[in-house]
């Protein structure tokens, strides 16, 4: 028998939620991301984190959806996207490419997150130029038994109409009282329940996550590793979100995704202040090795794009395409990178930033 559809709540009247267990795991999150915020700002160039952090997260949310790509598969498709790559690495860059776009929007507007940016988002993911469902149909299921868990709202003019009020608490911060982090936990499983794309709601759902706390300012830029979290305990992720859609009690789902950013703020600023220490000790050495060779754009270009290439650096750095090549061959022969070589292109790999990403991926 199917499960009778999820009646969508008003946001904007939840109130009593913050009980004594998400009191304490909000408490902890917010200085865990406070000081994550704190620390980011630390980096010079705030690219090299978007750039780098928003593949890693890419990556992480795309694996939640069982699209598995290996590091060396997804810096590879970066640095020759015009060559043969696995399916998964273009679906991964593709995660990359939306939230990069949903953080651009959102700076142009002012710190605005309407509807045409979630629909700009999902056209960019799945590379289609529809929006939100049209047809009925969609039902949720169990991956390993097949049964039906959950039906989303079927008709257009209520997904429209749901969608419409998400927008409105989303961007209006007058119709709640309620701390953003637990508003981010609200609008994630509002988002989810109201499942308004044919495909792609779970990826969508994850980078309004890390949209909605920068648009909070509780991160300058995109930054949280989230997705991570979430994919080591998947089966309590959705657990959690038919839990209450089931019995409408909020507390456990929202410990939930408050532990998540607190463990995922934690991981975050660890690998950041391993990222600042090396681009320091890079900086010195290439200060006292070869002060002719350095500048801040070439050591901006070695953690901006741990694979890089010869064209890389001679767009970023305006130099001759000779002089690019004999910098990183330099660079190679002194440790600071390795050269490899792809059919007649060689690319050059700062390893020990690589390094730090197999680590937090482990």
């Amino acid at each position: 028998m199917l499960k009778p559809t999820y009646s969508l709540p008003d946001l904007s009247k939840l109130y009593d939620l913050e009980t004594i267990e998400v009191l304490k795991a909000l408490a902890s999150a917010n200085r865990s991301l406070a000081e994550l915020k704190g620390r980011a700002a630390a980096i010079p160039n705030q690219g090299i984190l978007i750039d780098t952090l928003a593949l890693q997260e890419a990556k992480a949310s795309s694996e939640i959806e069982n699209i598995v790509t290996t590091q060396d598969e997804l810096f590879q498709a970066e640095l020759f996207p015009e060559g043969p790559e696995s399916p998964a690495a273009k679906e991964v860059s593709l995660y990359r490419d939306a939230l990069k776009y949903g953080f651009d929007k959102l700076t142009q507007s002012e710190g605005l997150l309407p509807n045409s940016t979630i629909v700009g988002m999902f056209r960019l993911l799945k590379q289609r130029d529809d929006g939100f469902r049209q047809t009925p149909g969609t039902a949720l299921r169990n991956d390993r038994t097949g049964e039906i868990v959950y039906i989303p709202p079927q008709d257009q003019r209520e997904i429209a109409f749901a969608m419409d009020a998400l927008e409105r608490f989303i961007n209006d911060d007058r119709l709640s009282p309620l701390d953003p982090l637990i508003k981010m936990a609200l609008v994630h499983h509002q988002f989810e329940s109201i499942h308004p794309f044919p495909d792609g709601n779970g990826r969508i759902g994850r980078i309004l996550n890390v949209l909605y706390l920068t648009r909070a300012n509780l991160l300058e830029t995109p930054i949280l590793y989230l997705s991570r979290a979430i994919n080591n305990s998947k089966g309590e992720y959705y657990r959690l979100l038919q839990h209450v859609r089931d019995t409408a009690e909020w507390e456990g789902w929202l410990v939930y995704m408050l532990k998540a950013v607190d463990e995922t703020a934690k991981t975050t600023l660890d690998l950041i202040e391993n990222i600042r220490e090396q681009i320091s000790t890079t900086k010195r050495r290439l200060r006292e090795e070869f002060p002719k060779l350095y500048s801040q754009d070439l050591l901006n270009n070695l953690f901006r794009h741990p694979y890089t290439r010869i064209d890389y650096v001679q767009q970023e750095l305006n130099v001759t395409r000779q002089t690019a090549a004999r910098y990183l061959d330099t660079l190679a022969d002194a440790g600071f990178v390795s050269k490899h070589q792809s059919g007649r292109n060689n690319y050059y790999i700062n390893d020990r930033l690589v390094a730090l990403f197999l680590k937090v991926s482990e």
